[in-house]
């Protein structure tokens, strides 16, 4: 394991440039009404954002999003446990399997350069076209919230 630097060196990405970073949370706020309005249920909007940060490692986002699942959204802890391995339950619904595999896809994107098309079509007869649009920005949003928490190395905030 590499040693880590002054963590104070990171730059503090939202104080650093505020304007972006508000912009940033308007457009998630714009995308999650969006999946509101599209009848997407809270916890898969939560299912998202958490996977995709499982898969690259932001430990700020994963922290948010998984109080987010389970106190605001009511999603069980067990689902939450078990997601990266949520192909081999039958603790999640087709709609969310589809999503769960779209937001890989794109997440895993520079390491394939390619969103499959049976991942794709998969999700596309998951859900209706308002509803794919808001799952495909849900999984954009969220990577690059984990990029800036990642790079940044936000730091966790503390609990009672």
């Amino acid at each position: 394991m590499s040693e880590r630097r002054n963590p104070n060196r990171r730059a503090a990405l939202a104080s650093a440039l505020p304007a972006a970073y508000q912009q940033l949370l308007g457009m998630n706020k714009l995308v999650e009404e969006a999946a509101a309005e599209a009848g997407l249920d809270p916890k898969l909007v939560e299912l998202i954002k958490i996977r995709a940060s499982q898969l690259n490692g932001c430990a700020f986002c994963l922290d948010m999003h998984s109080r987010d699942a389970r106190d605001k959204a009511g999603e069980d802890e067990r689902r939450l446990y078990v997601l990266p391995a949520w192909r081999e339950t039958t603790f999640f619904t087709e709609q969310e399997q589809a999503a769960l595999a779209l937001t890989e896809a794109m997440t895993n994107l520079p390491s394939h350069h390619d969103v499959p098309d049976e991942i794709y079509d998969r999700a596309a007869d998951a859900f209706t076209a308002q509803q794919l649009t808001a799952v495909v920005w849900l999984a954009g949003v969220i990577n690059l919230f984990n990029r800036f928490g990642v790079t940044g190395r936000m730091p966790l905030p503390s609990r009672p």
